[in-house]
């Protein structure tokens, strides 16, 4: 009977203490934090996939395009002397190449992106048409050090680089002076770039550099274009019809206009900063490898809606709102004298962990707006309910469900603010903290243990 009695004791003890329904709680948010980080996976997985999907759509349609050229490369003889284990001397001939940048480069890409939609997924494309003109100045063959004589004037090229040639819609010609070449796939020794196309020309009439040139591409691509400024000089203008472009590179532009629907952007890059020099001898043009992968310009187009990244912001403010819902609870618990038993919190809990697998279902169907609107309505309807039931007690049941609701507007409203968004939520958690210290006054504590 002693023991029954003792049990009994226990058992009302923990119902009504408020130090062992805040330990109980609180290892409840921990263990919630196991389920909540399945959802946080759950949003990784969904956006690996999408991005997938953008990577297929980009082999079948076109990568991320970047530009390059032209570069003119003169081979020439060189003689270098070799001497044997017997110290003997012999001149062998080796072939070297000129590599000459263009003094003058002014390039304007106007791009027309548009969205393939495979499935639930949306990828960015666009096709491009690419004008470029410009001029060569003259050797300094006594600053390299080269006999004029040497050179192989007739076995000239002019090389171009285009990451992914692929997205190229027809043969491109380049006009050189009064000639006209057209543009083939490079297989030549030279092996400046992965994608190089190559127009051989015949300088041995003029034996000079000293030209223009100028030539389009019709280019398709996907995610993004960029170019790398070669020139002396280079101008580069950039358009396109999309109102979400996002610059990217080793130089932002000079100028630039964002409207609603399109955009237009301008850089003027001197040579100050790029990593080979305007004119030099190379073996294989080793010196321009850098160039492909880095020191370029351009834009990204960016998805209008990306409701991933969204999720994840969301997610991440999951346990807060699950730590504040259970201590407003626990606080109309001890204020009202009323009981809720721990299981009643675990499933509340539950349904506030599936709401973000709600709102991840329904982003990817009817856009993230939508569906913060129906997954926060239907949580705040269900506990709200839920909660009524338990208390019996209906001003306290929608006081509950208020601040409920104002939880999920207050993360709605960070999560669409930028550089504003930390200043706020910190704001708005000194007030929430605020409003807790001043409920838990009203709360006798002594009474409760």
């Amino acid at each position: 009977m002693e023991n029954q009695k003792e049990k009994n004791g226990l058992l009302t003890w923990l119902r009504r203490s408020a130090t062992a329904k805040l330990a109980m709680v609180g290892f409840l948010s921990l263990l919630l934090l196991i389920p909540s980080s399945w959802v946080t996976d759950l949003i990784r997985e969904r956006q690996g996939r999408q991005k997938e999907v953008m990577d297929e759509i980009a082999k079948s349609w076109s990568g991320n395009q970047n530009v390059i050229g032209p570069i003119l490369v003169i081979p020439y003889t060189a003689f270098q002397r070799i001497k044997d284990d017997k110290g003997n001397i012999t001149i062998e001939e080796v072939k070297q190449h000129v590599f000459l940048m263009p003094n003058n480069l002014h390039v304007h890409a106007d791009a027309l992106p548009q969205l393939l939609h495979r499935g639930i997924f949306d990828a960015v494309v666009y096709n491009a048409k690419v004008s470029i003109k410009g001029d060569f100045e003259e050797l300094d063959l006594k600053k390299l050090g080269i006999d004029p004589q040497h050179l192989l004037w007739d076995k000239a090229q002019l090389l171009v680089n285009v990451r992914d040639v692929k997205g190229l819609k027809e043969i491109p010609k380049i006009n050189l002076g009064d000639t006209t070449v057209a543009m083939e796939p490079s297989f030549s020794d030279v092996r400046v770039f992965k994608n190089s196309l190559a127009s051989a020309i015949d300088l041995s009439k003029k034996r000079s550099t000293q030209r223009s040139f100028s030539f389009e591409l019709q280019l398709r691509g996907s995610e993004g274009f960029s170019l790398t400024p070669i020139g002396k000089n280079t101008h580069f203008e950039l358009t396109g019809k999309w109102k979400d472009p996002s610059f990217i590179g080793s130089y932002l532009p000079e100028t630039r206009n964002i409207s609603d629907s399109s955009f237009a952007s301008q850089w003027n890059i001197p040579h100050f900063n790029r990593p080979f020099p305007q004119q030099w001898v190379d073996n294989d043009g080793a010196r321009l490898s850098d160039a492909e992968s880095g020191n370029s310009c351009g834009v990204n187009f960016l998805l209008p809606v990306d409701q991933y990244q969204k999720n994840m912001r969301s997610a991440k403010y999951a346990m807060l709102i699950i730590l504040l819902t259970f201590v407003s609870l626990l606080f109309t618990e001890f204020i009202t004298k009323s009981f809720v038993n721990i299981v009643q919190y675990v499933l509340i809990g539950l349904a506030m962990v599936v709401y973000y697998t709600l709102l991840l279902s329904f982003s990817e169907q009817l856009g993230f707006t939508w569906a913060y609107i129906i997954a926060s309505l239907a949580t705040i309807i269900l506990i709200g309910s839920f909660i009524s039931t338990i208390l019996k007690k209906g001003k306290s049941a929608m006081l509950l469900t208020g601040i409920l609701a104002v939880f999920y507007i207050f993360i709605y409203v960070i999560i669409q603010l930028q550089e504003m968004a930390l200043l706020v939520g910190s704001i708005g958690l000194f007030i929430v903290i605020a409003m807790l210290m001043y409920a838990s006054s009203k709360i006798s504590w002594e009474n409760n243990d």
